[in-house]
């Protein structure tokens, strides 16, 4: 385990993981939630989570970009972007909203043009798969090539089998035996 990785795993369990009775995006009941904005948005974190993720996606060959749905893959994208040009590497961000905008250019995905560029689609948390795999639907009209899908924490709830059903594959950093909590 890198040092990073164990001080990113520290500040999560210390300061994300909250205990009680919690309603998930997908309307299951579960005891405990973590938040990981609760540290992606700290300037001690976020460098952390972008060397964990740098080193999750380093082996992807030909990656551009990486993003994902805002607002949980906004904080990640940055991060990886900003520690990746630390290291010399040349990965892009972008955002992808919910829909389309109303005015302006009317676009969904935010950032530099993707289209016939691979990226990784990026979340801080997952669940049940339903963000990323909204980002993928709108990622593909722009003509993006999706390399696959990096997860921060999986909560271990179908997320993976969900993405990998689709078609694509699914990488994370931090499971929940990680965190204590299997």
């Amino acid at each position: 385990m890198t040092d990073a990785r164990s001080r990113l795993i520290e500040f999560i369990s210390a300061e994300a993981v909250f205990h009680g009775d919690f309603t998930l995006t997908s309307g299951k009941k579960a005891s405990y939630y973590v938040d990981l904005r609760r540290v992606s948005l700290d300037h001690r974190v976020a460098p952390l989570i972008g060397q964990v993720m740098l080193d999750l996606i380093a082996d992807i060959p030909d990656v551009a970009a990486v993003g994902g749905l805002t607002m949980g893959a906004d904080p990640v994208a940055a991060a990886v972007l900003h520690q990746g040009a630390a290291r010399g590497l040349e990965y892009d961000a972008f955002v992808v909203r919910k829909e389309p905008k109303d005015h302006g250019r009317g676009r969904q995905v935010e950032g530099p043009d993707l289209e016939g560029k691979r990226v990784i689609v990026v979340e801080d948390t997952s669940t049940t798969g339903g963000s990323p795999l909204k980002a993928i639907e709108a990622l593909k009209k722009v003509g993006a090539e999706i390399a696959g899908v990096a997860v921060v924490v999986d909560r271990n709830t179908g997320a993976r089998e969900i993405i990998e059903g689709a078609g694509y594959p699914y990488y994370f950093a931090i499971g929940l035996d990680d965190l204590g909590l299997s």
